[in-house]
């Protein structure tokens, strides 16, 4: 039985008319997949839609593969790959917003397609990672990025000053995310917590017209805290 191809397809950060964000081509290879596995449904139908297939979204596959997908569900997306008939069938990875299989469940998949020699194509589009990193003025060389802290105040402070010694031994940009409505507690238990001479620049809402990114030492910070607000939001820190 043959197998169709894995497309690994970056959408927009935020509320974007697609054509601004996602380059031709991308938008030229969904024209031609039928099948899609999502994080979240109804914001890829949403996605797709206004990137050229609305009126074709009923004809279309979808299966969701999140963070309450059970294993043997992953493993079921193989049956994606080929019809019933036998004959391959292409396959598109979609995150909620930027890069699939970065910082994303979707990432199950693409090693499944991996142990299973199917081909994995990522194609070319926004990263808030990497444009907050661009944006930052820290170091572009040596980066690690932690995902989520801790939620819990005491141990997010502790997870606060290990990764500050970290980015200080290493000389090493620390980049991490929280979901949006902790952003401003966050940021005060960042500047609470950091050394006054520590960079720290947080870029949100990447990409949209209120886009903001800001760097300062963490002691300009406390006579100016900002307030970030609910939008998707980078924090990057390099120690001193």
């Amino acid at each position: 039985m043959a197998n169709g191809r894995l497309f690994l397809i970056p959408s927009p950060l935020g509320d974007n008319d697609p054509a601004e964000v996602i380059p031709q081509k991308v938008l030229e290879t969904i024209q031609h997949i039928d099948k899609y596995v999502a994080e979240e449904t109804r914001t890829v139908r949403r996605y797709l839609s206004s990137a050229g297939l609305k009126g074709r979204i009923g004809g279309l596959e979808f299966r969701e593969l999140n963070e309450h997908t059970k294993p043997e569900e992953v493993e079921s997306l193989l049956e994606m790959f080929s019809s019933p008939d036998g004959e391959p069938c292409d396959v598109g990875l979609i995150s909620e917003a930027g890069l699939p299989a970065v910082a994303d469940p979707g990432a199950q998949l693409v090693a499944l397609c991996h142990r299973h020699g199917i081909q994995v194509i990522p194609l070319v589009g926004p990263s808030s990672l990497m444009l907050a990193l661009m944006g930052s003025g820290l170091n572009g060389q040596s980066f690690a990025f932690r995902g989520y802290l801790p939620a819990k105040a005491d141990e997010r402070k502790k997870a606060i000053r290990e990764i500050e010694k970290q980015s200080a031994q290493l000389k090493q940009t620390e980049i991490f995310i929280e979901t949006p409505y902790r952003n401003d507690s966050m940021f005060m238990d960042l500047i609470a917590t950091l050394q006054p001479g520590t960079l720290l620049c947080y870029a949100a809402n990447l990409t949209l017209p209120d886009e903001t990114i800001m760097t300062k030492t963490v002691k300009q910070w406390r006579s100016t805290p900002p307030s970030i607000g609910k939008r998707p939001c980078v924090f990057l820190l390099l120690a001193k």
